[in-house]
């Protein structure tokens, strides 16, 4: 977990923006995010595979594009 040391004279706004930095820096809310629903190893295989098919099907019509 980031941490953020103050003194006395320093501002409340800057700690909460470096804090706020840091925590994105370090992906614990990409993290978070990704955990905060579990799903099913058969549904991350047909995720997976359909995130596959829409690659090669993007794929070929950029070469269908390039090619005439």
């Amino acid at each position: 977990m980031p941490e953020i040391h103050l003194n006395e004279t320093d501002r409340l706004e800057w700690a909460l923006k470096t804090f706020k930095r840091q925590v994105q820096k370090s992906g614990i809310l990409r993290e978070l995010r990704r955990r905060r629903h579990h799903v099913k190893p058969s549904e991350a295989r047909q995720i997976k595979s359909k995130a596959a098919q829409r690659a090669r099907d993007k794929a070929r019509a950029k070469q269908r594009a390039t090619h005439g």
